[in-house]
């Protein structure tokens, strides 16, 4: 089997994500990064969706809070509306780092395939979920290594790039995703539970109605 890292935040789009690596033959290596979030439960869902499917995880410590900029990072509220523009949720260089760790791993492991759930679709006006940004950093991938010089020819997927979040549900739903154990919330709590009302929240929620599916989200209770 042909091995791959697999960038699982714990939400369900990296659930899903994984499990299309796991359907299309790799032999998944599951990377988690722990880099100043707001929470915790966020990794604890990734540690048990990367057991579930028997994959290898790794937890890497980055922290991306000693900078700030970000309401996931710093002491800034999380906003509970869309609105115009790059949200204050949008952490500064956060996908490039992660990637750039998931490189460097896969070339220890010699893996030439990299996995991420970027979507442009449904997304919240993030510079680093589009089309532009993997096909820039597959390219440096590809110039910046020594795999990639040798002429492995290093690969990133981002099977739901053009995906609609109701498209994603049904393609978990498809391949047998447990979306009661994700955690996509900006806000969750100590348990996992979500707030039901920041746009990851909304978003999520939005996505399982259009699918015609059950919303199976743990939420908190509201006060």
């Amino acid at each position: 089997m042909k091995k791959a890292v697999v960038l699982v935040s714990g939400g369900m789009d990296s659930a899903v994500v994984l499990a299309i690596a796991r359907e299309q033959g790799f032999d998944c290596h599951a990377l988690s990064v722990a880099y100043g979030q707001r929470h915790t439960s966020e990794l604890a869902a990734a540690a048990e969706l990367a057991q579930s499917v028997g994959a290898v995880h790794k937890v890497v410590n980055v922290d991306l809070r000693s900078i700030g900029g970000s309401a996931l990072t710093a002491d800034i509220d999380v906003p509970e509306a869309g609105g115009e523009g790059i949200p204050v949720t949008y952490v500064p260089a956060r996908n490039t780092i992660m990637l750039s760790i998931a490189l460097g791993w896969a070339e220890v492991l010699g893996a030439d395939d990299l996995f991420c759930g970027v979507n442009a679709v449904d997304y919240s006006g993030y510079p680093d979920c589009r089309p532009e940004f993997i096909e820039a950093f597959e390219r440096l991938a590809n110039v910046a290594t020594k795999a990639g010089v040798e002429g492995h020819g290093l690969k990133v997927h981002a099977p739901l790039l053009r995906m609609s979040k109701a498209d994603i549900a049904r393609e978990g739903a498809r391949l047998g995703v447990d979306f009661a154990r994700t955690v996509s919330c900006y806000q969750a709590d100590g348990q996992g539970r979500a707030c039901g009302r920041c746009d990851a929240c909304r978003l999520r929620a939005e996505g399982f109605a259009a699918a015609g599916l059950p919303d199976p989200t743990r939420y908190a209770p509201r006060g």
